[in-house]
């Protein structure tokens, strides 16, 4: 009987090789994993300001990666974000951390990139919007900006100047950096004191927000302006802008769908499972991580087609 089926699976494979023949292609093994093609699965990161190219930590967070992707992790540290834009642009690595708006410009340079995840503060904030903030009734509406003085941050500054530039012209206000009704301040701080001082009637500043849009009143311009000795009941908020999810972890669109899971299970477990790694990994924003996709950065889009036409 043994021998019966030793011949039945040589006759199977001699009709399985004599099909493969007949339709131009060979007998092989399956599809090739998705590994293969990538060989090493480079991260990209930008240096920190003085730390040259050296990255804390780095020995456990390539190990870690290793884990969770089953192959060589190797990590890439870019001087700027410009070049750690041109470098996953052109493939030469696969998953970038990144600022919001520069996400925003590697999705406009290429939209060849997605977020899979982003930080989550501790008080469950998941990003930042302005606000327009008024100190005793100085100024009465958003309406009434053209005829009063309003504090605005550094143009670089983006919760407290390109983040409220974008999302007012979005909504049809007619509002530039120029705007003859905007001081602007040497400092996110100094545009704070010109409001508490008198010197300005209302003032754009930021606050921390949820998933939903809330604030959670943690930080932010309203929260300083109270430390500072300002009562609470004299200060209102006029206007809020959407949401500016906090600075994406990106990959390649065409990265194989294995991978991406395998990274979203890695990092969404990441805070929970391996603190000390995830501190190495994030220092600004202790709540862990969560998914994230493109619509959430639609107001960093937003910041970078305005600066984009204010140059042109």
């Amino acid at each position: 009987m043994a021998r019966r089926g030793k011949t039945a699976a040589r006759q199977a494979v001699k009709m399985c090789a004599a099909a493969l023949a007949a339709f131009g292609v060979a007998c092989s093994p399956a599809r090739a994993d998705w590994r293969d093609g990538i060989g090493t699965f480079r991260i990209g990161v930008v240096a920190e300001p003085g730390g040259g190219n050296t990255v804390p930590g780095l020995a456990r967070l390539t190990d870690a990666y290793a884990n969770a992707l089953g192959m060589k992790v190797e990590f890439v540290v870019a001087r700027d974000y410009a070049a750690l834009i041109e470098a996953q642009a052109s493939g030469r690595v696969q998953y970038a951390v990144y600022s919001a708006v520069a996400y925003a410009v590697a999705s406009e340079r290429c939209g060849c990139v997605e977020p899979l995840v982003a930080p989550v503060d501790a008080d469950g904030a998941v990003g930042i919007r302005s606000v327009l903030v008024t100190r005793d009734g100085r100024l009465p509406d958003l309406a009434a900006m053209a005829s009063h003085r309003i504090a605005i941050a550094p143009a670089e500054n983006v919760g407290g100047a390109l983040l409220p530039l974008a999302a007012l012209s979005a909504e049809g206000v007619k509002i530039t950096r120029d705007s003859p009704f905007l001081a602007r301040a040497a400092s996110a701080t100094a545009a704070e004191t010109m409001l508490s001082g008198g010197e300005a009637d209302a003032l754009f500043g930021w606050e921390p927000a949820d998933a939903d849009g809330r604030s959670t009143h943690s930080d932010g311009t309203v929260a300083r302006l109270e430390a500072a000795g300002i009562p609470e009941a004299s200060l209102r908020v006029l206007w809020t802008s959407d949401l500016l999810r906090y600075g994406p972890h990106a990959v390649r669109s065409d990265l194989d769908p294995e991978a991406k899971r395998r990274l979203m299970v890695f990092l969404t477990n990441l805070k929970s499972q391996t603190p000390d790694v995830y501190d190495l990994l994030e220092g600004a924003h202790s709540g862990g991580f969560g998914p994230a996709v493109q619509k959430d950065y639609a107001m960093a889009v937003a910041i970078v087609r305005q600066e984009t036409a204010g140059q042109e």
